[in-house]
């Protein structure tokens, strides 16, 4: 890569005005995904993994019956609807790219009955991130590991993807897997990741306001209304949107509480309070009016296509969420969990 990403400072020190919030500062690596070609040697997201060729594919055993107005996809299908539109754009469709479209999504007749699909046997897990720690310093792993391998089953259990976590030393896989199973479908197209590589970036985040304790709260309320006054801002989401933690795919750092409150996360193995491993995020740009976690050089500038809608990633959560992964700090192998926020 010709240049790589900085976010740009915050518009203010917010520790120099609450000195309370220092000792709560966290720091995060920001992924920055792009397009790309990836191999088994690079951190990445939607890449292929260094597995094992000796260790079983993981697969999902749980049900997996779609009844919906949408079809499920196979994901050759969707990966040539994506390369399509992705040659056509900025000019009319072939004859025969029309035709290759009605094939992966037929018309619909109306009125719409929805159809349902089953799928008997187990599903063959996604590659959804690999990261070593080489690159991304907020990874705490296990003693003697390198690197994490993140997969998810392509269907809904039962409103996000089910997660699993590989710790392993990349020096120990020395015949890889180069063709791993693929799933039969995907439930929905942002279940399946395009291939990106990363350039990590380490910030710091403080916490959600829903977070702080009340008598913070209120500090923070109180001062947040000339700030956001002068920013167009609401001053109820002014902190939480330019000030305590970035959008888009990141390591460690602070979860953002959107659509639900926080709740206490306990290890279900030994009761350790959990942290925020890894964020899998829908946009990369923030919702401050000038979008001012964008990094430097611009998104708009070169291959980092710049719009609070891009997503280089092609995944979805939810309508447009984010998928936040917990693992247990004393013991990163112990059961992780997942919340959509």
């Amino acid at each position: 890569m010709n240049v790589t990403p900085v976010t740009p400072p915050r518009p203010i020190d917010v520790v120099a005005v609450l000195p309370q919030l220092a000792p709560l500062a966290r720091t995060a690596t920001r992924l920055h995904p792009r397009p790309g070609a990836p191999t088994w040697h690079d951190s990445s997201i939607g890449g292929p993994l260094l597995w094992p060729a000796e260790e079983p594919w993981p697969h999902c055993e749980e049900p997996h019956v779609v009844d919906g107005i949408t079809p499920a996809q196979s994901p050759a299908d969707l990966r040539l609807e994506r390369r399509i539109f992705a040659a056509s754009h900025g000019r009319d469709l072939t004859p025969e790219e029309r035709e290759t479209l009605e094939r992966i999504r037929p018309p619909q007749t109306y009125p719409v009955r929805p159809a349902v699909q089953s799928y008997d046997d187990p599903i063959a897990m996604l590659p959804v991130a690999q990261l070593y720690v080489r690159d991304v310093p907020d990874l705490s792993p296990p003693e003697g590991k390198d690197l994490l391998q993140v997969l998810w089953c392509p269907f809904d259990h039962p409103i996000m993807p089910r997660t699993l976590l590989f710790w392993r030393s990349a020096a120990a896989v020395t015949d890889i897997l180069d063709t791993p199973p693929e799933p039969p479908a995907v439930q929905f197209d942002g279940y399946l990741p395009e291939p990106c590589v990363l350039e990590p970036e380490q910030i710091t985040e403080y916490p959600d306001h829903l977070e702080l304790s009340e008598e913070l709260q209120e500090q923070l309320k109180q001062w947040s209304v000339p700030q956001a006054a002068e920013e167009d801002m609401d001053p109820d989401t002014y902190y939480d949107c330019v000030l305590s933690n970035a959008p888009g795919w990141k390591v460690g750092g602070w979860p953002a509480w959107n659509s639900t409150d926080p709740s206490p996360q306990p290890c279900s193995e030994c009761g350790t309070g959990m942290e925020v491993l890894m964020t899998v995020a829908t946009f990369e740009e923030g919702d401050d009016a000038g979008n001012s976690w964008s990094p430097h050089p611009h998104p708009g500038a070169g291959p980092y296509p710049g719009h609070r809608g891009y997503n280089a990633t092609g995944v979805q959560i939810g309508s447009g969420y984010r998928q936040h992964l917990f693992v247990c700090p004393a013991k990163p192998e112990h059961p992780h969990i997942e919340l959509m926020t």
